[in-house]
Order: structure tokens, then C-alpha cells, then sequence
């Protein structure tokens, strides 16, 4: 699986991809308000709508318009992690997904916080090139997401909703952890590969 192409074109920070990648962080105690405080899952799960549309048209948006930034690097997949983490926690906590797939989702992170702390300690190495299967992969979370929250409820659809809404989790967190099996080979070539200005 190839990484998709992440070099820096721009030094702009204002631009509309990465205004639509914090506007989605802005989104997020909205997200948490919504459905642990109100309740209101309908709101919730329109919020969650335009959080996954956005989170693919910022990043095509960045590469149509050659406005690939660091910022872009840094504010998209973070908006991404804390959509995933605190929607997983909400639904944990209104009881709509079982507490096991809460920490299977959060091992995956704290197991890519480590690779990414140890590229940085012995390298200086802050980010890996996106992989397309990662990026799929949180598309699938962000799918399930709203239909498990739409499933809470009884009747046909909130039972269709429940169906395919595990059907996107179970492919999601599969593709999530093989994500971070190619980001650990990636990892291993980085620091098999002698550093630039070293003696070989």
C-alpha cells in the first residue's frame, strides 16, 4: 500500500483546507455537549455527517490547490483522533458500544503515540507519510459512528442502522490496526536506513 503524497507545498496558514480542519476541532465538545449533556442524537449525528464529509474534502482540497501544509499535517489527523476518541467514549458511556472496543481503539493510538515518540527521539521525525488504508480506515469509523447512535432505539431502522453500523466498526478497527502494522514496517525502514550526515 503506498503513502499518499504529504510533502509541504505551502507555508499559508489560512487556507480553506485547514480552516475546515479546525472548524472540525471546534466541532468536537459540540459533538461531546450533544450527546452526553442534551442528548440530542440527531444533532449529534448531523454533526458527525459534516465531520467525516469535511474530513475528506479538506484533504482534497489541499492537494487540488497544491495547499499541503504543516499546519494541514498537524490539524487534520489530530481532528481525526479527537472525533474517534471522544465519540467512542460518549457511546461507551451511554452504554451504545461495549467497553473492550473502547480500549482496543485506544490501544491503537497509544501504540502509534509510541512509534511516532520513537521516530521523534531517534530521528527528529514528527509525522509518517499517510497511508490511503489509514485514511479508510477512520472513514469507516467515522461512518459507523453516527449509525451506531442512530441504532440506539428500537424499530426497523434504528435496527438497520445498528447492522451496518458494526459492519463499518468491524472492517474500521480492522483496517485501523493493520494501518498501524505497514506505519511499524515504515517505522523499521526509517530507522534501519543509516541517518544523513552519519558515516555509513
Amino acid at each position: 500500500m503506498k503513502a499518499q503524497e504529504t510533502a509541504v507545498q505551502t507555508d499559508r496558514v489560512f487556507t480553506i483546507p485547514n480552516i475546515l480542519s479546525f472548524l472540525r476541532l471546534l466541532g468536537v465538545p459540540v459533538f461531546l455537549w450533544l450527546v452526553l449533556v442534551k442528548e440530542a442524537d440527531t444533532l449529534a449525528i448531523i454533526l458527525l455527517a459534516v465531520s467525516g464529509f469535511t474530513d475528506y474534502l479538506d484533504g482534497y482540497l489541499a492537494r487540488r490547490w497544491n495547499q499541503i501544509s504543516r499546519v494541514g499535517q498537524l490539524l487534520d489527523p489530530l481532528a481525526d483522533r479527537l472525533y474517534i476518541l471522544t465519540t467512542i467514549v460518549a457511546l461507551t458511556l451511554r452504554d451504545i458500544i461495549p467497553l473492550w472496543f473502547t480500549i482496543l481503539l485506544v490501544a491503537r493510538d497509544v501504540y502509534m503515540t509510541g512509534i511516532v515518540a520513537l521516530l521523534r527521539a531517534r530521528r527528529g521525525i514528527t509525522g509518517l507519510p499517510v497511508h490511503f488504508l489509514g485514511k479508510s480506515a477512520t472513514a469507516c469509523l467515522l461512518y459507523a459512528f453516527p449509525l451506531l447512535l442512530w441504532g440506539d432505539g428500537d424499530g426497523t431502522l434504528p435496527m438497520l442502522a445498528r447492522v451496518f453500523g458494526w459492519a463499518f466498526v468491524i472492517w474500521g478497527v480492522a483496517l485501523y490496526w493493520w494501518a498501524a502494522v505497514l506505519y511499524t514496517e515504515q517505522t523499521r525502514k526509517v530507522l534501519a536506513t543509516p541517518a544523513a550526515g552519519r558515516n555509513s
